[in-house]
């Protein structure tokens, strides 16, 4: 989306957006906290973020990209991986946790609209497909502190978790990097397409 498209949008396409945004960091950010709280690991639940309320996840900045470009990030949820039995196991479940819940709802959307004809409704989850496809494509990028990362790292011999250490801690950097000079666009667009397909697979 281009500012001139932002411009041409009507009322019942912002607020729909803004419900769709709502709905689309509400289910991920549940997803991260959930899957920890079944693995043992109960810190982002005692911080109230096992919730489906948005104002709880929401980052302004993550939410204002996730309106603008299609792609964004929320408050990160807090996880003690120490709670896991199993680290990797847990640490890998949880980062995937909150993409596989933006697909899980693309995919209720999708079906929604196949079966539902109400022109609200139908509004609010044409845009949720969206942002949830973006929002879950976009953390699948393999940078700190993305879900992506969280990911590979669960894979990572553990000899090498020292050296990774200071990648992690300029992940933000990368990350702006990435977004600004537009490379990201050569990892994201074929996870993008890839998610995008499946979710169309139930239209």
């Amino acid at each position: 989306m281009n500012f001139t498209d932002l411009f041409n949008m009507n009322v019942g396409d912002v607020i729909a957006g803004i419900m769709a945004i709502a709905i689309a960091i509400s289910v991920h950010e549940f997803g991260h906290a959930y899957s920890a709280h079944l693995l043992g690991d109960d810190t982002a639940k005692d911080y109230g973020r096992m919730s489906l309320n948005p104002l709880k996840h929401v980052d302004p900045i993550g939410a204002i990209c996730l309106f603008l470009f299609r792609f964004g990030w929320a408050k990160p949820v807090p996880v003690d991986p120490n709670n896991f039995k199993n680290y990797r196991f847990g640490n890998f479940i949880v980062s995937i946790a909150g993409i596989i819940c933006n697909i899980l709802t693309a995919i209720i959307c999708v079906i929604i609209n196949k079966y539902v004809d109400f022109y609200a409704i139908n509004l609010v989850s044409q845009w949720t497909t969206i942002y949830c496809i973006g929002l879950g494509a976009f953390n699948l990028l393999p940078v700190p502190p993305l879900d992506g990362w969280g990911i590979v790292s669960s894979f990572l011999p553990a000899k090498y978790y020292r050296n990774v250490a200071n990648y992690e801690r300029w992940g933000f950097f990368i990350l702006m990097a990435l977004l600004l000079t537009n490379i990201y666009q050569v990892i994201l667009n074929p996870i993008y397409n890839v998610i995008f397909n499946i979710v169309l697979f139930f239209r």
